[in-house]
């Protein structure tokens, strides 16, 4: 069986308080329905979430969402640590792929969804994302940011998408629902494609649009 592992990871800072992580989790359950309902699409991917603030967290361990009844929700508190996310993120994966190859699946290259509205406040933030990246799982990270997020930084977290939210068109909790319906189409699109490649040739499906994001050059120097 070829598994497509998915991550959510995202921001629990006390900035996230309120409209923010209330947003997050009213769509978390619309998320929840529209993949565990299509068996195909459970089938073929693994969804995990990752809260993060002064530390992160594994919310909900990778799994099939068919096998679940519902999601965790996120709650809101502490500052903005980018490390302790991504050192989280790749212990979290070099288990749960050698736990999926034990299983004897074919495991593609994990996808993050990386969700943040805030600067960093760690320091060692960077040495913790490029330790991700230059792993043997390294996953595609797609990131977007919200309310005071920069954009710079966003580009930097990316390795495959970024998105900075159109402040003058759009409100965080809004922006917040077009972000999880952006993850819930890449992951039924991406298993669609799976399934139609017979897992040659597939290619990571992601939106190049998000209503109320501006899409951010990834063409770093």
């Amino acid at each position: 069986m070829q598994i497509l592992p998915f991550y959510l990871v995202c921001d629990e800072s006390g900035s996230m308080a309120g409209g923010g992580v209330e947003a997050i989790n009213s769509a978390l359950p619309d998320l929840h329905h529209e993949i565990s309902t299509n068996p195909s699409v459970a089938d073929k991917t693994r969804f995990a979430l990752i809260g993060f603030s002064t530390q992160a967290s594994v919310l909900q361990p990778l799994a099939d969402l068919s096998e679940l009844t519902q999601l965790p929700s996120l709650s809101a508190g502490g500052v903005t640590s980018f490390g302790a996310a991504f050192r989280l993120l790749k212990d979290t994966i070099e288990k749960d792929v050698a736990a999926l190859k034990a299983e004897g699946h074919d495991v593609y290259r994990p996808v993050v969804f990386f969700l943040s509205d805030g600067i960093p406040t760690d320091e060692g933030w960077r040495t913790a994302l490029d330790d991700l990246n230059g792993f043997r799982y390294a996953p595609k990270i797609i990131a977007f940011g919200i309310s005071d997020a920069d954009a710079a930084t966003i580009t930097e977290v990316a390795n495959f998408k970024a998105f900075i939210q159109q402040s003058d068109s759009i409100s965080p909790a809004v922006a917040l629902r077009e972000f999880a319906s952006s993850l819930t189409r890449s992951i039924v699109s991406s298993a669609t494609s799976m399934a139609a490649q017979g897992g040659e040739g597939f290619q990571l499906q992601v939106d190049e649009q998000v209503p109320g994001f501006t899409s951010l050059s990834l063409d770093k120097l």
